[in-house]
């Protein structure tokens, strides 16, 4: 009863503040299972009915949601999401609300993304643990040609290389611009930088717990589109835009905190390495599970585009303290951070799902607690400079080398399936497979320059 007060007490706060700010419209977002964002509006004197009732939409035309036969679907706005959007007209102010998705009767839709994160978040209090991540997406912007379109070889917007400065990056104003944006949605923005390849950008934000991390991942993709449209640049997080050049990631960094002290879990003074036992099996857990969870955390057949030696991403199964050619990789320890403790997973790509990623390498994690499993020994060497003899002798096996490969692992392993559960994993394999069979048949140009006169 206290509860419900306290929440109608929230939602008048929201009603009040929303008639403050004079929005006129209201967006209601959700993601599918692809990390796709949608939308469905209303006027915002339309919101305290939403708010109490939740609003019908038709879930049967959103990819990985309901079937024909069982469309009806039900948002419901959480209020801590509420954000004006700063690039809309101040005359025709719209605000969002992310959204969980319902079944008529109530119940949660088990296929929504945030469900399955707060599922999996939720099992990490059991054991008393909150899971902390700091995600670094990556993007890349293109100019516009043919009237505002893409073409299948499109310019950067500029040819500026790692950290430079103005007048080689030409995209600073364009940062800017998207730094205030997400300041102004309530998003504490920490650095931005060029990226190493051409117009390749990074903008990063405080690390925060695995739901409201996940959601700012959303907003931040939504952000730096649409202030890159407005600036008439194409922005993308395709893993792997331009051959030949470094490819887009999504590296996140992560720790467990006590839920009772607040403390960070992963260190341990006494440790050689700074880490606790806890840090080390969940550690364990991620190089044991990475390869079935791999399809998640990078998603695409463009993926495997970015996983290939030679241009700084992750494709070794290791550890390592300050070795970025590992997959996981542990920043150097200083004298009293000891809360920043943390271990970087570098594999995922920006093109994931942020509500599923985390879950599943939470997951994967938790998993190498509860089994105890052992760390392997450290890799502190350059991976990459190995030989298959060389990475064999050191038990060092590889990432999937395409979404197909990785598909594989996810239907043999059993993380994800435990996350998703059965019908969601089952919707995810069916949308995946799908994918790469498309690409599959495809008869490319370089098949064509390769073996046409053959």
């Amino acid at each position: 009863m206290e509860n419900r007060k306290k929440e109608k007490n929230d939602e008048q706060d929201i009603i009040e503040r929303v008639k403050n700010d004079g929005i006129r419209f209201v967006e209601l977002q959700f993601t599918d299972l692809l990390g796709s964002v949608k939308s469905t509006t209303i006027p915002a004197h339309r919101l305290a009915e939403t708010l109490d009732k939740g609003i019908w939409f038709d879930g049967s035309s959103i990819e990985g949601f309901a079937r024909i036969c069982e469309s009806d679907m039900v948002l419901r706005p959480d209020i801590s999401t509420y954000a004006v959007l700063p690039w809309r007209p101040k005359d025709k102010a719209v605000a969002r609300f992310l959204c969980d998705v319902y079944r008529p009767d109530g119940k949660p839709y088990e296929s929504d993304p945030r469900f399955i994160l707060r599922q999996a978040v939720e099992e990490a209090r059991s054991m008393g643990f909150e899971y902390c991540v700091g995600p670094e997406l990556e993007f890349f912007l293109f100019k516009p040609e043919n009237g505002g379109n893409i073409s299948t070889t499109p310019a950067t917007h500029d040819v500026a290389a790692y950290f430079d400065f103005s007048p080689k990056d030409l995209a600073s104003d364009v940062r800017r611009d998207i730094m205030i944006a997400l300041e102004e949605m309530g998003i504490e923005v920490e650095m931005s930088h060029h990226e190493v390849a051409p117009g390749q950008h990074e903008i990063d934000f405080k690390y925060g717990d695995a739901l409201s991390t996940a959601d700012k991942a959303i907003t931040l993709k939504t952000t730096i589109r649409s202030i890159a449209y407005l600036h008439s640049i194409h922005a993308t997080f395709m893993p792997k835009p331009i051959f030949g050049q470094n490819g887009s990631g999504m590296h996140v960094h992560q720790s467990l905190f006590d839920i009772k002290t607040g403390k960070n879990i992963f260190f341990d003074e006494d440790s050689d390495t700074k880490l606790s036992e806890t840090a080390k099996q969940f550690i364990a857990g991620q190089l044991k599970f990475i390869r079935e969870i791999s399809a998640v955390v990078a998603p695409t057949v463009n993926s495997y585009k970015r996983l290939v030696p030679g241009y700084e991403a992750p494709v070794y199964i290791c550890w390592a303290q300050r070795n970025r050619s590992s997959l996981i990789r542990i920043p150097r320890y200083s004298p009293g951070r000891e809360q920043s403790t943390r271990a970087e997973l570098r594999c995922p790509d920006p093109s994931c799902n942020p509500y599923l990623a985390f879950a599943v390498m939470l997951k994967a994690g938790l998993q190498g607690i509860k089994d105890d499993l052992k760390l392997p020994e450290a890799v502190n060497d350059n991976v990459y400079s190995f030989d298959g003899d060389m990475r064999k002798d050191r038990s060092i096996s590889t990432l999937p080398g395409s979404l197909g490969e990785a598909i594989d692992e996810m239907k043999r392993g059993s993380i994800v399936q435990a996350c998703f559960g059965e019908i969601t994993f089952n919707k995810y394999i069916t949308i995946k497979e799908s994918e790469w069979d498309r690409y599959r048949i495809q008869v490319t140009a370089w098949e064509k320059e390769e073996y046409f006169s053959g």
